[in-house]
């Protein structure tokens, strides 16, 4: 995966599962699953599996899905861990130009 050079990981390998992934919650239009490369020691990303830019162009309807599956995982982490963080990033700081929400616990690995 460090070969990758384009800018959708989501739409190019992680949804149509060209990469291993574990997964942690798979609904319809929503896929969570443990990041491939970890920043932190529990580190699950949440994505929608059509393609969405970024936070500014979110629908309401996936949204609402979005932010259910989210929950439901940071519910998990922070029930196994005793706290999580939830993040997503736009613009500059979004390297993968496909939503994603980080929900993560622990100290950066690196």
């Amino acid at each position: 995966m460090t070969n990758y050079e384009g800018n959708d990981i989501y739409c190019d390998l992680i949804i149509p599962r060209k990469l291993d992934i574990k997964i942690v919650k798979e609904t319809e239009n929503i896929l969570a699953y443990y990041h491939t490369r970890p920043f932190w020691p529990v580190h699950i990303v949440v994505t929608p599996k059509n393609h969405v830019p970024s936070l500014l162009e979110l629908d309401n309807t996936l949204g609402k899905e979005l932010l259910a599956v989210v929950q439901e995982v940071a519910k998990q982490v922070t029930d196994e861990n005793g706290s999580c963080r939830v993040l997503t990033n736009l613009g500059e700081y979004q390297d993968s130009k496909h939503l994603h929400v980080h929900v993560s616990s622990g100290q950066p690995l690196r």
